[in-house]
């Protein structure tokens, strides 16, 4: 039996409903989380992530916050803006892609071995067909880890992430991956490197066998 969806289109709402490709089309070449956030995170992929790995970063950008000393067999970035992802050292393949626009993922079924969201999540329209397809292109028992914190565009935010705080941002990545159907039940982990910090939050789901 399927979780009954309680999301409504007005959830997905934002402040700002003009073209996201306009909103993104001048490069951004800023962290949006401190380092002590952006160290806690990227031990945390290392952890996560097996060495020769081949990994999607799902709205990704200039920076991937994955270790460069982790030996990936290929990390192919899914962004908004070609001149960010053309920036980023760390990426084997770069692909523009409006999520928002077009869920569906340009990959065949099963070829990546983990994939990852960093501090992106909260401006999917769309969240559960992403979810559903980002299923859909990893392997058996993969990974997908989505990592957020309170940092954000205010105004391309959907409306049900502006409305909760952190600890409910959990329970709604969580409700995304069940209602895929694609994942096992997720994990949350508080990975926040202490006060003074930004907050750093990772739910994790592994690809149904």
């Amino acid at each position: 039996m399927t979780e009954e969806n309680p999301l409504r289109p007005e959830h997905f709402a934002r402040e700002d409903e003009s073209d996201d490709s306009t909103f993104y089309v001048e490069p951004r070449l800023v962290t949006h989380i401190d380092d002590a956030a952006i160290g806690a995170l990227s031990k945390f992929y290392g952890q996560l992530i097996k060495p020769g790995s081949n990994v999607l970063d799902l709205m990704s950008s200039w920076v991937s916050h994955l270790p460069e000393t982790l030996a990936l067999v290929g990390l192919t970035g899914l962004g908004m803006n070609a001149h960010e992802l053309e920036q980023n050292p760390l990426l084997t393949s770069r692909v523009v892609h409006n999520l928002n626009l077009e869920p569906e993922l340009p990959f065949d079924d099963g070829v990546f071995d983990a994939a990852i969201v960093s501090v992106s999540v909260q401006y999917l329209t769309k969240p559960v067909e992403v979810f559903a397809e980002v299923g859909r292109v990893l392997k058996p028992g993969a990974p997908f880890a989505v990592a957020y914190s309170n940092r954000l565009f205010p105004t391309k935010a959907v409306a049900v992430w502006r409305a909760l705080g952190d600890r409910e941002h959990a329970d709604l990545i969580g409700l995304y991956f069940r209602l895929s159907g694609a994942f096992e039940h997720p994990d949350a982990f508080n990975i926040s490197p202490g006060p003074g910090s930004d907050p750093m939050y990772v739910v994790v789901g592994r690809r149904r066998a």
